[in-house]
Formats: structure tokens, C-alpha cells, sequence
């Protein structure tokens, strides 16, 4: 028997006594919605053309210093010929999981490339850097086990941990000393557990740097295995550009490395790096990895032509830290306070959210592109403008880029 509309209206459960509607908090999320009115909303801004340090928003040119493009790569000739290649080879994508049909030769020749350039015995390639996350430790820490996270460790670290069926604890950003209380802690609860400790190699709202070299000898006296990700890093840190693990000379006693091909890699996608019977379990058993649709082969193409790239033209990443030491000694001398960074992500500390709003659109109105960064991305009252630096951005490019921020900080009155 049909229902006529004041049937079903009778039925729904949000108008039932005792019940609550699921959608009532999104009705109440307003803050957006006041940075919009106030015009000062800073997120999904739409792009219409980039040639990678610069780009054009409604009709507008923009000097970007809001991307992760450390090596300048996503517009190298190179690169992009490769990923047209590929396509017009295996098409455009692969249509299925890598368990079923969409590992592609190009897929496990990567890997073999990725783990002889990290220093690993064997990679697995993810879809995204976030899923890699999701997979590797969901997949690796069981009911019983301990997670030990870093406060400030990127969302999906936090989220695999999350989806784990082990316990969740997390210490004070970069504090050494909380990390082996931490893992006493984790001992005590759950003395027959392993444990999981999972840094980034550089933090990306901060621009710091893990301290592998105090944190393994704690894992190591608490018997915990260590994952480094190092989303950020590669292509960046190291003699060779393979990340934090090779900057300090102690990839052998990192215990599995994540990346991200969204970054230097100028592409989609991530993968993890270690042991090979690490690897083989977690190909077989992640779900993350299972049943999500493989890497596109353009993609694959961009990761393999960059990759190449990076181990053989260096001067990229002295280029990359010019840039940074330019841009970072600038801001300085203008009066802002750039945190404790270490990297090409320079930060420009603001505090209130709101604040940071406003910078942020005086930045774009003037015509610097950056991004806005507020809790809780970020601890409450460290609200930041991060900028990131390219191996393309030229001293023409950022002294006009610090020339826009001195006048939009002297607009805030941020200095």
C-alpha cells in the first residue's frame, strides 16, 4: 500500500518524542558562514591558472606562497610529458583496487624505485598520503597494543591511530622527556602490547623538525617500533633528498617511512617503506588498501619523472632553501614572528583566528596567496598565516612577495 506525503511526514523521526536530529549541529555551525559574511574567508578559493609560483584568481595574479610544490616540478616539461605518455599507454585510470586489476607494471616499478631511494628493502604504494596513514597503522596495531603519537602529528596519523583497535596516546609536541613518560605509561597499562610510535619527519604547521636522533634510543629502551613520515621531507631533507631519516643519518633504525606524492612529488598519492615481510602484511590486510581504486597511471608517470629528477639535479633543493633563507631572513627583519622553523614551511605566528583572517585577506587582496591556519589544525591561540617556498620562486618574486606582507602586516597591525 502506497503512502501519500503527510504519511511519511508523520513518520520522520526528527518530529518523534524523545528523539534528536543527527543533522541539528550542522545547522548550528556558524563560524564559517560569519568569515564568509565578513569577507574574510580564506578556504576553496577557486584557481584558474598556475604556473606554480604564480597563479590567477578571478582574473588576478597571485604570487603563491600556499603550496607544497618544494621542488617546483608540477609545471617541469618533463614531468608532464611522462604523465601524457603514460595516459595515452594505460588510459586514464585504473578502475579497480590494486588486489584486483589496477596494479599496473608502473605501480611496482615505483616501488622498487621508492624503496632504493629511502634506503628500505621494500614500499607499498597507497592512492593518497592520508590512506597510507589510515592503512599502516590500523592494519599494524592490534587490541592490546599501544599507539604513541606526537600532539602535533598530521590529522591522518591521528585518524589511523583512531581506527586502530589499540590504545591512543599522545604527548607533548617535541618534548622528549614527555614521549618516555609516555611510553612508561604505555608499558605499565599494556605490558604484553607492542607499541607504536609515529613522529612526522617535519611538522607542517610549524616547519620543526622530529629529533630522531633522541627519539629512537627511547623507542628502543621501551622496546617500540618507530614509523617516520616523512610527507614533507622528502625531497627536501637529506644528502639525496630521501627526508629526515637520511638528514640525520639513521634510516636503518627507522622502523617504516610514510610519503606523500602530493608535495615535492607533484602528483596524488603516498606510500610506505620498510621491511619486506612488513610490507607484504600490509598489502595484504590493509584496508585502506585493499579496497580503494589504485593510483591513475599519469600519476604514477609524475611520481617516477620526479623522482629522477630529484636524485639527479640537487641544485633544486639548494635552490629551495636560498628561496627559504631569503623569504625567512625578510620576515624577520620586517618584525614577525616566524616559530621555531626550521624548513621552507615558514610560519607567520598571528594568535586569534579571526586575526589571522584578516592578514590573510589583506595578503590576498594585495596579492599574495597563503594559508590561513586556525584550531584545530593548530592549538587554540596559535593561529598562523604558513607559507611554504618553491625551488622556482625567484629573489625578484619573494622580495616583491615581502614587500605585499609588510603592507598587509602594517594594515592588521601585525607589525
Amino acid at each position: 500500500m502506497s503512502r501519500n506525503k503527510a504519511d511519511v511526514a508523520e513518520l520522520s523521526p526528527v518530529d518523534g518524542p524523545g528523539y534528536v536530529d543527527l543533522f541539528a549541529p550542522c545547522a548550528k555551525y556558524t563560524r564559517a558562514r560569519e568569515a564568509q559574511a565578513a569577507g574574510v574567508y580564506p578556504y576553496f578559493i577557486p584557481i584558474s591558472g598556475s604556473e606554480g609560483t604564480e597563479v590567477v584568481i578571478d582574473g588576478d595574479r597571485k604570487v603563491m606562497l600556499g603550496s607544497n610544490n618544494y621542488l617546483g616540478l608540477t609545471h617541469d616539461p618533463r614531468v608532464l610529458e611522462e604523465a601524457e605518455r603514460a595516459a595515452r599507454q594505460y588510459g586514464s585510470g585504473c578502475t579497480g583496487s590494486r588486489l584486483l586489476n589496477g596494479t599496473l607494471d608502473l605501480h611496482e616499478q615505483l616501488e622498487v624505485e621508492l624503496a632504493a631511494f629511502v634506503g628500505k628493502p621494500a614500499a607499498l604504494v597507497f592512492s593518497t598520503g592520508f590512506q597510507t596513514n589510515l592503512g599502516v597503522i590500523s592494519t599494524l596495531v592490534q587490541r592490546g597494543d599501544a599507539v604513541i603519537l606526537d600532539k602535533l602529528d598530521h590529522a591522518s596519523i591521528l585518524d589511523g591511530a583512531r581506527l586502530s583497535a589499540g590504545t591512543v596516546y599522545r604527548y607533548h609536541h617535541a618534548d622528549c622527556a614527555a614521549l618516555e613518560r609516555t611510553l612508561q605509561r604505555a608499558h605499565r597499562d599494556l605490558p604484553a602490547g607492542g607499541k607504536l610510535v609515529i613522529v612526522d619527519g617535519i611538522f607542517s604547521m610549524e616547519g620543526d623538525i622530529a629529533d630522531l636522533p633522541e627519539i629512537l634510543p627511547i623507542c628502543r629502551r621501551y622496546g617500540a617500533r618507530l614509523v617516520v613520515d616523512e610527507a614533507h621531507s622528502v625531497g627536501v631533507m637529506g644528502a639525496t633528498g630521501a627526508g629526515v631519516h637520511e638528514h640525520f643519518g639513521v634510516t636503518d633504525e627507522c622502523d617504516i617511512l610514510i610519503g606523500t606524492f602530493s608535495k615535492s612529488f607533484a602528483s596524488i598519492g603516498g606510500f610506505a617503506a620498510g621491511d619486506e615481510s612488513v610490507m607484504h602484511y600490509i598489502k595484504h590486510h590493509a584496508r585502506s588498501f585493499i579496497f580503494s581504486a589504485s593510483m591513475p597511471p599519469y600519476a604514477v608517470a609524475t611520481v617516477r619523472a620526479c623522482l629522477r629528477i630529484m636524485r639527479t639535479e640537487p641544485e633544486l633543493r639548494e635552490r629551495l632553501w636560498r628561496a627559504k633563507q631569503r623569504l625567512q631572513e625578510g620576515l624577520d627583519a620586517l618584525g614577525f614572528n616566524t616559530g621555531t622553523t626550521a624548513t621552507p614551511i615558514v610560519p607567520i605566528m598571528v594568535g586569534e583566528a579571526m586575526r589571522t583572517f584578516m592578514f590573510w585577506r589583506a595578503l590576498f587582496d594585495h596579492g599574495v596567496f597563503t594559508n590561513a591556519v586556525v584550531p584545530p589544525a593548530v592549538p587554540e591561540g596559535g593561529s598562523r598565516i604558513r607559507t611554504s617556498l618553491m625551488a622556482s620562486h625567484t629573489d625578484a618574486l619573494i622580495d616583491e612577495a615581502l614587500e605585499k606582507i609588510r603592507r598587509a602586516g602594517k594594515q592588521v597591525g601585525l607589525i
